[in-house]
Formats: C-alpha cells, sequence, structure tokens
C-alpha cells in the first residue's frame, strides 16, 4: 500500500472507496451482490488512530476479530500534521466461511480525515452508527484534543492501552473530565488485560494452605517486567496491594515499601528488556517462596510454591500478547472491569 497526506493511494484491504454521502447506499448494494447468509452484527465497533497506516493494519485486525466477535466496525486515521481538510472513506465486509461458503458477514467502513477534524469526525462517523447497538470505542496510542466530552458520552465501552502513553497521569485526568457525563462507561485497559493469567496463578497458588499460611507474613515482592510494559507490573502491584490490604507508606522508582498487618512489605520493580510484558512476580516470606514467572516468547506461565520439605509446580497457558488478541479477550469477558476500577486510585497514585 502506497500513501500520501490524503490517506491510502492503492489499499485493496479497505475494499470500494466511496463518497461519505454514499456509504449507506453502497452498502445496500454490497449485500445484495453478496452470497452471505447474514449480515451479522452484536455492536459497533469503532478503531481510532493517528498513525500513519493504521487503517490497513486495523482492517486485517477486523478480519479475525470477527470470527468471534460480530459488529459493525468503524476504522479511522486521522492525519492532523497538515492543515490541509480531506475526507475519504471505503467499505468492505469480512466474511467467514461454513461448509465452503460464506455464512456470516460483517460490515467495515474506513475514514481517512486530514486537517482539523473535531467536529467532523463526530458528525462523519457517529452518522454510520448502527444506532440500535452499542458502541466499543478502540483508542490506540495517546489522547489527543479529538479525545473530547461529546465523543466519551456515545460510548458504552473505551478500550485503551495504558502502556502507549507517555503520561499516563495526566491521561487518566483527561479521562476524569470527559467521562463525567457517561457514568456507566465501562473503561477497558490492555495493559490490565495483559496480566490475566499471572493473576489467575497468583490467586490459585494462595488457594495451596502452606501458600495462604504464609500470606500474612509475607514482607518482600519482586515483580520483572519488560520496559514498555511498567504500567502492567504497576497494576499488578497494586492489585496485590488492595486485595492484600496493604498500605502504602512510601514510594520511589521502582522502590515501594507497605504496611500490613504482620509489618512492612518491600516491593521492587525490576525492568529488563529481555523480559516478557510480565517476566516474573515472587512473594517472599520468612519461610515460603510463591512465584509465577514466563520467558518471553513461551506459550506458558509457570506457578510455584517453594517451601522447607515442600513444593509445588504447575503450568498455565500465556496471556496473548498481540493487540487483537487481547480486544477479543476484552470483548469476550464484557462485564463491568469491577476489579480494575477498584484497583485504580492505588494504580493511578503510584503513577
Amino acid at each position: 500500500m502506497s500513501t500520501t497526506n490524503a490517506g491510502p493511494v492503492v489499499c485493496p484491504e479497505l475494499g470500494v472507496e466511496v463518497p461519505v454521502s454514499q456509504i449507506d447506499k453502497e452498502l445496500r448494494k454490497l449485500w445484495e451482490q453478496d452470497d452471505a447468509q447474514t449480515n451479522a452484527s452484536l455492536m459497533n465497533l469503532a478503531v481510532y488512530s493517528e498513525k500513519e497506516g493504521s487503517l490497513t493494519e486495523n482492517s486485517k485486525i477486523i478480519q479475525k476479530l470477527t470470527s468471534e466477535h460480530a459488529c459493525r466496525a468503524i476504522l479511522v486515521e486521522i492525519n492532523n500534521r497538515t492543515t490541509d481538510a480531506s475526507l475519504r472513506s471505503w467499505i468492505t465486509a469480512h466474511c467467514h466461511l461454513s461448509n465452503g461458503k460464506k455464512s456470516v458477514c460483517c460490515e467495515q467502513i474506513a475514514f481517512h480525515l486530514t486537517g482539523r477534524v473535531t467536529g467532523r469526525f463526530r458528525n462523519t462517523v457517529f452518522s454510520h452508527l448502527n444506532s440500535d447497538l452499542p458502541l466499543v470505542f478502540w483508542w490506540q496510542g495517546e489522547l489527543s484534543d479529538v479525545f473530547t466530552e461529546r465523543l466519551v458520552a456515545v460510548m458504552d465501552r473505551l478500550i485503551i492501552d495504558t502502556s502507549a502513553w507517555k503520561d499516563p497521569a495526566a491521561a487518566f485526568s483527561i479521562i476524569d473530565e470527559t467521562t463525567q457525563a457517561n457514568d456507566d462507561l465501562v473503561l477497558q485497559d490492555l495493559a490490565w488485560t495483559r496480566s490475566w493469567q499471572f493473576r489467575v496463578g497468583i490467586a490459585g497458588l494462595f488457594d495451596d494452605p502452606v501458600a495462604q499460611g504464609a500470606l500474612p507474613q509475607m514482607n518482600a515482592l519482586e515483580i520483572v517486567h519488560h520496559p514498555v510494559h511498567r504500567n502492567t507490573a504497576l497494576q499488578v502491584l497494586a492489585w496485590l496491594a488492595v486485595q492484600a490490604g496493604w498500605e502504602t507508606v512510601s514510594s520511589a522508582e521502582g522502590s515501594y515499601t507497605f504496611k500490613s498487618k504482620a509489618g512492612t512489605v518491600s516491593a521492587k520493580l525490576i525492568a529488563d528488556d529481555k523480559s516478557a510484558s510480565l517476566g516474573k512476580v515472587e512473594l517472599r516470606s520468612p519461610d515460603v517462596t510463591v512465584c509465577v514467572s514466563q520467558d518471553a516468547g513461551a506459550s506458558h506461565v509457570s506457578r510455584q510454591i517453594k517451601a522447607a520439605g515442600y513444593c509445588a509446580h504447575s503450568l498455565s497457558p500465556a496471556d496473548p500478547e498481540s493487540d487483537a488478541e487481547l480486544v477479543g479477550l476484552q470483548l469476550s469477558r464484557g462485564g463491568k472491569n469491577s476489579l480494575y476500577q477498584k484497583i485504580l486510585p492505588t494504580f493511578r497514585a503510584m503513577l
């Protein structure tokens, strides 16, 4: 695919380029010509990016997601590095086979905008939502001035990735300001999703009587993480602190001290560029060590309890690495994401 400031020049992955005013008409024609049995949608899934070339990348992601999650997909790429205003659009359908024939197809509408776009973006994109369906909005990258209260007001779910933010504390302040009028908004963070198997593993290990008995005496904690995924490590630390009832005493870069019922807990975050997103979470008491770890690229997570005369070991599947798979997990689980909301104040305080 070749590109210009005005968007893709040649881009068969996005389907047929059509005038914005003709999108609905051309979609009807598309279905009249297609032999698919079902045009399926359970939600509107909007994917927003200011990264050059993201339309093609996200179209490939949508192709994978729609095999499990039927939706009307709306892709948006904005080039705000130029003042020249332009707007282009494409339509296509992602179809999946059953018995060798197209069975279920999902619509995709792609937009490329340049120049000052706030008003044009809202009016153009939202006029093409399926109004009967909830809106899941996946915002990729840093928040910008396009992220406004009027935009957030129509979202049902907002998917973000705090690992992609240079200043998460400032970004969360923006989210606070823009979501005041939308109390029902569900916030989902891919950084949090990356730690799922680690959290399940740690919780499972503490079901063991040996680890459970040592929990009140835990006094040291070490988390190894890839430098890009420090926020995932911080969120795991916040989760442990909240669930164990530890009170934050002090914090410095990479070192934290908590007060527990039995004394103090010293925690360290260690960045390692050879680590997986999360490489290791290890909790220690004077007599027991509980550890969940994953080697970079490994397909499994290792879970282990060590004590005098006792060792328990088990494996579980690793969390996915790709954004497409992580978003797929978020869409599958649904819910209010209440545990993330519970640890969010402690996580933000650590930032």
